[in-house]
This record gives C-alpha cells, sequence and structure tokens, in this order.
C-alpha cells in the first residue's frame, strides 16, 4: 500500500522560510519521479515542482522559480520542499504526488500539509 505522509507545515511570516518533508513507504521510492503539488483555498491543484528519480533534474512553477528547492534522500525514502522568502499567495495544502504527476491518481497524493503564510 502506498503512504506518502506530509510533514513540516507551519503559519510563517512573509518573508520567512519553511521545510517540507514527505515520507514515503509501500513503493520503490528510488524508482519513481516525486511532484510536490499546492491547493490554496478554493482554488484548484497548482504544480509546484518534480524531481526526477536520482535527485539530478529539478524542474518548478514559475511561480516558486528561485524560492522553493526539491530534493530527496533516497536512502530515507524522503521528499524534501525548502520554501524560502515566502509569500502569502504560497498558502494552501502542500501534498507530495508519487509518479507522473498527469496520470497520478488518488491513491499517489499524500494527505497533505497546511502552510499558512501571514503576518
Amino acid at each position: 500500500e502506498v503512504q506518502l505522509m506530509e510533514s513540516g507545515g507551519a503559519l510563517v511570516q512573509p518573508g520567512g522560510s519553511l521545510r517540507l518533508s514527505c515520507a514515503a513507504s509501500g513503493f520503490t521510492f528510488n524508482n519513481y519521479v516525486m511532484n510536490w503539488v499546492r491547493q490554496a483555498p478554493g482554488k484548484g491543484l497548482e504544480w509546484v515542482s518534480t524531481i526526477n528519480s536520482w535527485g539530478t533534474s529539478t524542474t518548478y512553477a514559475d511561480s516558486v522559480k528561485g524560492r522553493f528547492t526539491i530534493s530527496r534522500d533516497n536512502a530515507e525514502n524522503t521528499l524534501y520542499l525548502q520554501m524560502n522568502n515566502l509569500k502569502r499567495e504560497d498558502t494552501g495544502v502542500y501534498s507530495c504526488v508519487k509518479g507522473d504527476r498527469f496520470r497520478a491518481t488518488r491513491d499517489d497524493f499524500g494527505q497533505g500539509t497546511q502552510v499558512t503564510v501571514s503576518s
């Protein structure tokens, strides 16, 4: 059974930083591309970032480029998202997604962690 457990969300002031984690189990983590997506209140899912299975290639949405860094530790089956210079518009529920994000089903998503950027 695929399990993805996010953590690290919090209330943070604009300009602050957070590091999100996604602990994976139930599948061979280092065989899969991994992603972060987010959902702001009242809005649809927004893709944030993707990392390849080896951790050597990353891509980012324009809205977070230069501020967020995706990484992974295949020995620990964990995905990370370092978020710096947070803005109010970064507020939302952040979820990790296993595999090809265009083919992901509900079972490929974690439950998410809440990030709130507010003064």
